[in-house]
Order: structure tokens, then C-alpha cells, then sequence
């Protein structure tokens, strides 16, 4: 991943194009495909792939937890963010008495939950500015009645990483009955974890992560599952699923497990298993080290163009994004394609991903053919 044959090795089909998309989509290493295929050798035992199928969840919980900075029991999985954020509701149970914050920066699963409740409760929006949350306009919307504050470490729109310990200072001291809830699809297998405090960490699996998709990780520290346990109901969760008494109660299991409603996704866990492996392997700090500075040179070298990124490099708090809205933009997106230089383009906006899988040749590529376009 960090050197040219490792690379070459690895991830064969970037030999053929300039990947800057893993924010959407992630190029999986060969392992990945290894595991998929174990799956369907395992599958192919009928019942009796069961157990290799279960013994992977637990695997898979082990180097999840790993990266989360949690303890195995803190772990579970449901099928994607957007489950997990309906679950979470569930076990909140807000009512018209209750605040939720929720920033202009997060991805629509975090906030249409709330939207969408029978008994929808206040809406509070923490707005940012030039690209940016400030702390200062956060504090104006906490209060007691502040039920959850909702936000993502990096944001998917432009990049912003959140300053994280002011923030949970913040929240603690202004709301003391609120939950934090952390949506770091944008940050788990790029940047070291940075999210202590959190009471719930979602993620989905098919971006940095380099795994698939049909998974998604659920991390509740145990000083937060009595609080956040689901009421939803399933079999896998339930602690008397299979007694004689359940049909007059049903019983379930606390926090992160109560996540965990159904039949795992199995395949997806086999491939998460593998890709959490492989950048355990590498090493997040490594990747940093190595992907951190191509990205804060495409910031500098892209302003130089007269591109302004929608948010402004932080090298205290860099993240793997950078984006920028242009009147061309379709044009341009387009016109990369043509060179096979893969970008996100989305609502006027072209968004770059650099992974520890790019290199010093992938922004020269970009920026060379979009000095042209421009």
C-alpha cells in the first residue's frame, strides 16, 4: 500500500487509472477478494459453514474493536449506517420535549432519522462557516434538554474534521443529559482515532476501511449501553429468543449487541475481517504519514489553479478530503473520466480522496490535466 510493489501487489487495478474516490468507494486489496471467496467456500458446507461463518463475526469484532480504541463486548454490526442510525432511534425514544443537534456538514443518514420520527423532536442545526464548525455557535445551541448531538469526525461534503476535544468539552459541560453520537465512516482506516468521549461510533464498511458493502460497525463504551439499547425487535439480540417464555417478553441484550438484530451480513464481515487486518498491518499512523502530505501539497498546489476547497486545510486536523464547487464542474468531471482519473462529482461539486493507496503521481495526474480543463 505504502511502496510501489506493495501497491503494484495489492491493489492491481490502480496500474490502470488515477483512483481519488475511496470517500465514495474504496479499491479493496487482494485479501478482500480472498475472504469473499473463503465465504463461499464455507457457504458451500451448508449448516455446517455456520461455524466458520460466526467464528469470523467474532474475528471481525476483535480488529474492529482494535481500531475503535474499544473493548470486544463494545462491538457489533448491522447492515449499514443508515440501520444503525434507525436503531439508535429506537432506543432514544425522543418526544417533542427533547433537543437534537445536528450539523449542516453530517450525511443525510445521521439527521433524516429525526426528521422522519412519529413524535419528532426540536431540531437544532449547527451551521458552519466558511467551511468550517465553529465551537462558539455550538454552545448557543446546548441546553438540558439536549437529548443527542450528532455529528461526523470528518464530514463526506468537504472534508472538515472536527475539533474533538473542544467539542466534547463543549457538549459535556453545556448539555449533561445529551449522547454524542459519531459517525466516522469519513475517518476509521485513515486517520488515528480521535473520538474518546464518544457514547456511539458508526461506520460503514465500503470506504476507507477498503472493505464491501451490506456492513456496518457500532462502537458503545460500556459506561453508555445502558443508555443506548435498542427496542427493536429480531432474534440474534434477543436473550430468551428461543425460551419458552418468548412470546409473553422479550429480553435484550444492552448496548452494541442490541444492534445486532438479525442473521449477520457474513460476507461482509469476512471481507471487513481482512481489509481491518491489512491496515492494521500497514499501520494508520503510517498511512497518515504517507497520504497526509500528498493532500495538504494538492490543497496548495490547487489554490495556485484558483480553486477554492470548500474547506480550508487544517494541518493540525487533516483529513483524507478536500473538495470544491465550479461552474463546470460536470464538464470537468467528465473531462477527468476521459484521462481515467476518477473524482466524486456531486451537486456542483467535484470531492478528492487520498488513500494511503495514492501516491505523488496520482496528484501530479489530476492536477496536470485539470490545469488544462481550467
Amino acid at each position: 500500500m505504502l511502496t510501489e510493489f506493495s501497491r503494484n501487489q495489492d491493489f492491481p487495478p490502480l496500474l490502470e487509472m488515477t483512483y481519488l474516490n475511496t470517500a465514495a468507494e474504496s479499491i479493496p486489496p487482494r485479501s478482500v477478494g480472498e475472504a469473499l471467496q473463503a465465504y463461499s467456500e464455507d457457504k458451500l458446507r451448508g449448516m455446517k459453514g455456520r461455524d466458520a461463518h460466526f467464528a469470523q463475526v467474532e474475528f471481525c469484532r476483535e480488529i474492529s474493536a482494535s481500531h475503535l480504541g474499544l473493548q470486544k463486548q463494545e462491538v457489533s454490526f448491522c447492515s449499514c449506517s443508515s440501520e444503525a442510525y434507525n436503531l439508535l432511534a429506537t432506543a432514544l425514544e425522543l418526544t417533542t420535549d427533547s433537543e437534537v443537534v445536528v450539523s449542516d456538514l453530517d450525511f443525510p443518514a445521521g439527521v433524516t432519522p429525526w426528521l422522519r420520527a412519529k413524535i419528532p423532536p426540536t431540531m437544532r442545526i449547527w451551521k458552519s462557516e466558511n467551511g468550517v464548525l465553529p465551537i462558539r455557535e455550538l454552545s448557543s445551541l446546548l441546553n438540558p434538554q439536549t437529548r443527542l448531538v450528532q455529528v461526523s469526525l470528518v464530514s463526506f461534503y468537504n472534508g472538515h474534521r472536527i475539533q474533538w476535544t473542544p467539542f466534547v468539552q463543549t457538549v459535556r459541560s453545556l448539555a449533561p443529559n445529551a449522547l454524542i453520537a459519531v459517525d466516522v465512516t469519513q475517518a476509521l482506516g485513515r486517520v488515528s482515532p480521535d473520538w474518546a468521549g464518544a457514547d456511539i461510533l458508526i461506520s460503514s464498511t465500503h470506504k476507507w476501511t477498503l472493505g464491501v458493502h451490506g456492513g456496518c460497525i457500532i462502537g458503545i463504551p460500556e459506561t453508555s449501553s445502558e443508555r443506548i439499547t435498542t427496542r427493536a425487535g429480531g432474534w440474534l439480540h434477543i436473550q430468551n429468543a428461543f425460551d419458552e417464555d418468548r412470546f409473553q417478553t422479550a429480553r435484550t441484550k444492552i448496548g452494541a449487541a442490541s444492534f445486532s438484530v438479525g442473521m449477520p451480513n457474513f460476507a461482509a464481515l469476512y471481507a471487513l475481517n481482512a481489509s481491518l487486518r491489512y491496515l492494521h498491518e500497514v499501520g494508520i499512523k503510517r498511512i497518515e504519514a504517507h497520504a497526509n502530505p500528498l493532500i495538504e501539497s494538492l490543497n496548495s498546489r490547487i489554490a495556485q489553479l484558483g480553486v477554492v476547497p470548500l474547506c480550508p486545510w487544517d494541518p493540525e486536523n487533516p483529513s483524507g478530503i478536500l473538495a470544491f464547487k465550479h461552474p463546470r464542474c460536470t464538464e470537468l468531471h467528465a473531462a477527468l473520466e476521459k484521462e481515467n482519473i476518477h473524482v466524486m462529482h456531486n451537486a456542483g461539486r467535484i470531492r478528492i480522496a487520498v488513500h494511503g493507496y495514492n501516491t505523488h503521481a496520482d496528484i501530479d495526474h489530476f492536477l496536470s490535466v485539470l490545469s488544462k480543463l481550467l
